[in-house]
C-alpha cells in the first residue's frame, strides 16, 4: 500500500482516480478543471490525484503541440496542489527533471510507457522518494514489469505503482490483456489501469494519434472487475475535440461522474467477494 497525503492506494483500499487533461494548457484551465473533477469526486466519494503534463515529448510529429514547458508547468501544478488541496502527478522524460519536479512538490512522477526501461530515468525518479507511476511499455509482457520495479526499488524507494495502458496489436492499434492486471498485482505493487491511453490509436492520423473514447467505459469496468486494480487513470477535458493532444481518447468531463460511479460500485463488489 502507498500513502499520498490522505490517500491510501492498494488492494483492500478504496478505488482512487487519477484524472486531468493530457496537457497543461494554462493556470486558469488547470484550476478550473481540477476544481471540477474534485467536486465530482466528492459527490461520488472517491479520492483523486490531478494529472497533467508540462511536456509531451513523445508526440507523433514535430508540428504538434508539446506543452508549456517545465517551469510554467510546475508552477501551475503547484498552484493546483496548494489551492485545491489535491496531490498532483506529471510525466518526466529526462533524468534531470526528476529532482526539479520533486523539489517543486510534485507528489507522483510518471514514467511514460516508451521510457519504462530507461534505467537512468528510473533511478533518478526513485531517488527523489516520490511515488513513481510506471506505464507498462506497449512492447512489454506484464511479468517484465517486475524488472522495471526492481530498478526503482534498488534506490530504496518502494513507493511504486505499475500502470497498464495496452499492448501494441498491429499498426496503430492497442489491445488490453486483462490477465496483465492480476499478473502485475502479483508483484505486490499497486496496479493502475490507464483507461484512456488503452483506447489510443498511436499515429493513426499520420501526424497525431487517434483513439476511440467510446471504449473507455467498458474497458475501465472490465479492468476494475478483475479485482486487481487499485487506481484508474483517466484523462478528461471539457471539450476533448478541441484539446491540444490526445483528444480522441479523452472523455468529456460531463461523462466523468457516471463512469466513476459505476467503477466505484464494481470495485466495492470485487473487494467484498472474498
Amino acid at each position: 500500500m502507498i500513502n499520498i497525503n490522505n490517500i491510501s492506494i492498494g488492494l483492500g483500499q478504496d478505488l482512487v482516480l487519477i484524472a486531468g487533461p493530457c496537457q497543461i494548457e494554462s493556470m486558469t484551465h488547470a484550476l478550473d478543471t481540477a476544481g471540477h473533477i474534485s467536486e465530482i469526486c466528492k459527490r461520488v466519494g472517491l479520492k483523486f490525484i490531478y494529472k497533467s503534463s508540462f511536456d509531451k515529448a513523445n508526440r507523433s510529429s514535430i508540428s504538434t503541440q508539446r506543452g508549456l514547458g517545465i517551469d510554467n508547468g510546475l508552477q501551475i501544478l503547484n498552484a493546483v496542489k496548494h489551492q485545491l488541496g489535491v496531490p498532483v502527478l506529471t510525466d518526466i522524460h529526462e533524468s534531470y527533471q526528476a529532482e526539479l519536479c520533486a523539489t517543486a512538490g510534485i507528489d507522483v512522477l510518471q514514467i511514460p510507457a516508451f521510457l519504462c526501461r530507461q534505467t537512468d530515468l528510473l533511478l533518478a525518479a526513485g531517488e527523489t522518494g516520490c511515488v513513481i507511476n510506471v506505464k507498462k511499455g506497449q512492447f512489454l509482457a506484464p511479468h517484465d514489469m517486475k524488472n522495471v520495479a526492481d530498478k526503482i526499488a534498488s534506490t530504496g524507494n518502494e513507493r511504486i505503482m505499475l500502470c497498464e495502458r495496452g499492448y501494441t496489436h498491429g499498426y496503430n492499434n492497442l489491445v488490453v490483456d486483462m490477465r496483465s492486471l492480476p499478473i502485475m498485482a502479483g508483484t505486490g505493487y499497486p496496479v493502475v489501469f490507464d483507461a484512456t491511453h488503452s483506447v489510443q490509436q498511436p499515429g493513426a492520423f499520420g501526424s497525431s494519434s487517434g483513439g476511440d473514447r467510446r471504449m473507455v467505459p467498458p474497458l475501465a469496468r472490465a479492468a476494475v472487475a478483475t479485482g486487481s486494480v487499485a487506481a484508474v487513470f483517466m484523462e478528461c477535458h471539457e471539450d476533448p475535440d478541441r484539446a491540444p493532444s490526445d483528444g480522441p481518447n479523452m472523455i468529456p468531463l460531463s461523462q466523468l461522474e457516471s463512469i466513476i460511479t459505476q467503477l466505484k460500485q464494481i470495485h466495492q463488489l470485487t473487494q467484498n467477494y472474498e
